[in-house]
């Protein structure tokens, strides 16, 4: 043990405690403010802005200190929490008044970035996840904790996550592997995690971590814990009694999660074992790329879940957020959602049940902060007051066809007694806090009615007191009054003195009169005297009294949160795909996509006229090889596909005129360049490193949505990685494939595979224009308006004249290094001559017969002649 000898008192109670919590900051509570000591207190300065001072000595060094008030310390924890510092506060729990030395204090929780339930700390909108993740190593291998620094597991290592939304008490588990394992955090998107110190070198990652020892993470430990969260005696029902790495993992994370809020979690009631089948998986680069709850760049940009998000309560907003993180793999789950949204849009009630529950307060929220007995008086009020508006939700609910719907309606309410209980409970306006007082209503609780009747008309006692004392003594001036120093009394002249009664005893002598107190006037005083407190006492320990009875009910108000929450957003996706006209995607056993109309739910949003396009896929047609120009809209395009197949799987309406989808079991994109210098991974690295990710992971009911492959190296190199790559994903992995290059070449697989199909984003080119088209048409194109977009971007016309002589070389054959030219010889004047062999008639040839005149429209006879014009060479000065 730590020798504090030379300390004083106070400091040797503050270091015994921060020794016990040596990785945290402690709010140490004194009076009115919580300090910080030494170290924590130059952190805290530093990190909070807060001044530093030295105040007194402790073994003979000055004490270095920082404080916050008690009355503003959510907004500095909040920010703590967000920089991923946890906090302990230590607050005073000994009667200053028979204290001997200093007041008793304890740590009664410990707040960290995954353990937040306070509604000032956690945003409205997003959970807080504590996540447990427990390697299960093979036999036979070195043990982890001699590791030094990340150490990659062995491949066949089995893992257990075991996640908790402290703030609902939402417990689940999953079982995966090491290739999984980055998809399944991405998903999870824990605030926090917690690892076992033998452990920590296997994971690398940015999250915040706790490290704890290894005895934690036992499974028996978990199996006990379990058992006792969920009042069970075997957790075979859970599918838990044969997992011992899940149960090591659900020990770990309990173990911590109690520890943090200095008690048992009562709202934890119930756990469930997920699998890697359940949900459409999607990897990290995946979620980034599709923008789902995130933008890729830094601001404010949209995201899907910012145009859909028109949520009442934030449970439904959660709710919403969840799900696009989880599209579901389950047809007839996702099909109930989807019955439900129809009935709604059938009977216009979408806005009505939006306008119940915009009355219904943070329902799970207030739940977990009753099982953890931390919840405030205008909590439980909100929870009271809003059971009209439950109700109501409920039988609109109760009166759509669908039966999941019925089942939705069966949760809503909440139960009578419940609301009877805390109606009679508490004042219709109860005070913020229990010990102000003022929270417990009238008629509850005799004892406190009557402490308020001594604190509120003491003055009434008085009147009526000297009135009777006048009338039995016969003095009528006689007074009771009241002083701080001597307390109630009756004041009697000199002159009267000879007519007091016996039972007067004098309290006080003055020149002119005496001050008596009689045994009533005394009885009075001793309870007048300290009503106000009492009463506050009392108070605090019926508000005690209400938390402990209401554990009872703490399984339903979850279940009316989980229902509201399902109802919210399922109104939201309803209101949202009335006013941007979605529709019902037909979910279907066979494999492939099939979406007619499709557009993209963000970008439709942003701008005045969305061109909108098909997309076929099936297992003889797997492949879609997209050419055309940058900026026409080729990335907009297979994004689009895949949010509808992401929304469908959410159990949303999406954005297009048909849409009928087959199962998919994972999304995997390879969009857009990005490095990772910190890692030594330049920009085709991380190419790479994607694109070998999919090859890996693709199965045959996948969709790949791959973009300009092979773009960040040689020519060469990349056009050979590109079609290799394209012809594994079709041979290899048999996936369904929107594939986009700018290598023209790769087009010719269509003529070697039947399973691939070229289409191509349309534009046309004047001579001093591009149009984007952006529609999806078949075929290859026929040229990318490289140089045109990059005159739009402001490229010097100079450089663009340059550069079309180059082309024009290129065009013929003539490398531009070599014997044969000098890349830096060709000037921008130079004209190219023409090519000598003459394929081109046979192309305008085939082109020609082709058309169909009368099909023609006024702007694609136009666009027409221009293309006739390049394939004839009219002009080889020609932009193209």
């Amino acid at each position: 043990m730590d020798d504090f000898t030379g300390h004083t008192p106070v400091m040797q109670q503050y270091l015994r405690i921060k020794a016990q919590h040596p990785h945290v900051l402690v709010f140490y509570r004194m009076g009115d403010f919580y300090e910080l000591f030494y170290d924590d207190a130059e952190k805290a300065a530093r990190l909070l802005n807060l001044t530093l001072t030295a105040r007194g000595t402790s073994a003979g060094a000055p004490v270095r200190m920082a404080g916050v008030p008690v009355v503003s310390v959510d907004q500095y924890l909040a920010r703590l929490v967000r920089m991923g510092e946890s906090v302990a506060l230590c607050e005073q729990v000994g009667d200053p008044a028979t204290a001997r030395g200093p007041v008793e204090r304890k740590v009664v929780r410990i707040v960290t970035p995954g353990t937040l339930t306070d509604q000032n700390l956690l945003p409205a909108k997003s959970d807080a996840v504590l996540a447990a993740v427990h390697f299960a190593l093979p036999a036979g291998l070195p043990g982890a904790g001699a590791l030094r620094g990340a150490h990659p597991a062995p491949a066949d290592s089995e893992i257990a996550i075991a996640w908790l939304v402290l703030a609902s008490g939402d417990l689940r588990v999953l079982e995966t592997s090491v290739a999984e394992l980055p998809s399944a955090l991405a998903r999870i998107a824990p605030a926090e995690i917690v690892i076992a110190e033998s452990q920590r070198a296997l994971l690398e990652s940015a999250i915040p971590m706790h490290v704890t020892p290894d005895w934690h993470f036992a499974a028996e430990r978990g199996q006990e814990l379990l058992r006792q969260a969920l009042a069970v005696n075997s957790l075979q029902a859970f599918d838990l009694d044969s997992r011992p790495c899940a149960l090591a993992a659900c020990a770990g994370l309990l173990e911590y999660a109690q520890q943090t809020q200095g008690q048992r979690l009562a709202h934890v009631t119930t756990v469930r074992v997920e699998t890697d089948s359940d949900y459409v998986r999607l990897d990290p680069v995946s979620r980034r790329n599709l923008e789902i709850t995130e933008p890729m760049r830094a601001g404010d940009a949209p995201t899907l879940l910012s145009v859909l998000d028109r949520c009442a309560t934030g449970m439904g907003s959660r709710r919403l957020r969840h799900s696009l993180h989880h599209p579901l793999r389950d047809p007839h789950a996702v099909r109930a959602r989807l019955d439900i949204i129809e009935a709604l849009l059938r009977e216009e009630l979408a806005s009505t049940v939006h306008t119940s529950l915009a009355h219904v307060p943070d329902l799970d929220r207030i739940a977990a902060r009753i099982a953890l007995r931390s919840a405030r008086p205008k909590e439980l009020a909100a929870l009271r007051d809003c059971a009209p508006a439950l109700a109501q939700a409920a039988a609109l609910a109760a009166g759509l066809a669908p039966r999941s719907a019925a089942t939705l309606a069966g949760a809503l309410a909440l139960p009578a007694t419940l609301v009877q209980l805390l109606q009679a409970a508490l004042l219709p306006e109860p005070a913020l806090s229990a010990r102000d007082g003022d929270v417990m209503q009238h008629g509850f609780d005799a004892e406190l009615d009557e402490l308020r009747a001594l604190r509120d008309n003491a003055g009434q006692f008085l009147m009526d007191l000297e009135a009777r004392e006048r009338a039995r003594t016969g003095i009528a001036n006689l007074r009771v009054e009241y002083n701080r120093v001597h307390g109630f009394y009756i004041e009697v002249t000199n002159g009267q003195s000879q007519k007091v009664p016996d039972d007067y005893r004098r309290r006080q002598t003055l020149k002119s009169a005496e001050r008596y107190i009689t045994p009533e006037l005394k009885a009075f005083e001793d309870r007048a005297l300290s009503a106000q407190e009492r009463a506050r006492s009392r108070e605090k320990e019926l508000f005690e009294s209400l938390l402990t009875a209401l554990q009872e009910h703490v399984a339903a108000i979850l279940a009316s949160a989980d229902a509201t929450a399902i109802l919210d957003m399922l109104a939201t996706l309803a209101r949202h795909a009335r006013t941007a006209r979605w529709v019902r995607p037909d979910l279907v056993d066979t494999p492939g996509l099939l979406i007619e109309g499709a557009r993209h739910p963000v970008v439709e949003r942003m701008i005045e006229s969305f061109t909108p396009n098909d997309c076929r896929l099936n297992p003889e047609r797997r492949m879609l090889i997209i050419t055309g120009p940058n900026m026409g809209g080729k990335s907009t395009y297979m994004r689009s596909i895949a949010l509808i197949v992401l929304l469908a799987g959410c159990g949303s309406y999406v954005p297009a005129t048909r849409a009928r989808i087959g199962p998919v079991d994972r999304i995997l994109t390879r969009i857009g360049a990005a490095d990772d210098l910190a890692r030594g991974a330049s920009t085709f690295l991380v190419e790479m490193t994607e694109a070998a990710a999919i090859l890996h992971g693709a199965s045959a009911q996948s969709l790949v949505l791959m973009d300009e492959i092979g773009r960040g190296t040689s020519t060469f190199d990349g056009m050979a990685l590109a079609a290799a790559i394209a012809q594994s994903l079709v041979q290899d992995n048999a996936c369904m494939t929107l594939f986009a290059t700018h290598y023209f070449e790769i087009t010719a697989l269509a003529a070697r595979l039947p399973a691939v199909a070229n289409v191509h984003v349309a534009a046309t080119q004047t001579r001093d224009k591009l149009v984007f088209l952006h529609q999806v048409r078949d075929g290859p194109a026929n040229q990318s308006h490289g140089l045109a977009v990059a005159a739009l971007a402001g490229v010097p016309r100079p450089v663009i004249q340059h550069a079309r002589a180059l082309l024009a070389q290129l065009e013929q054959g003539h490398p531009l290094t070599g014997p044969q030219m000098d890349l830096f010889s060709v000037s921008a004047g130079t004209k190219a001559a023409p090519p000598a062999a003459a394929p081109v008639p046979d192309a305008l040839r085939e082109r020609l017969q082709a058309l169909e005149p009368d099909a023609l429209t006024p702007r694609g006879a136009l666009e027409l002649l221009y293309e006739l014009r390049r394939l004839a060479a009219l002009d080889p000065q020609d932009p193209a």
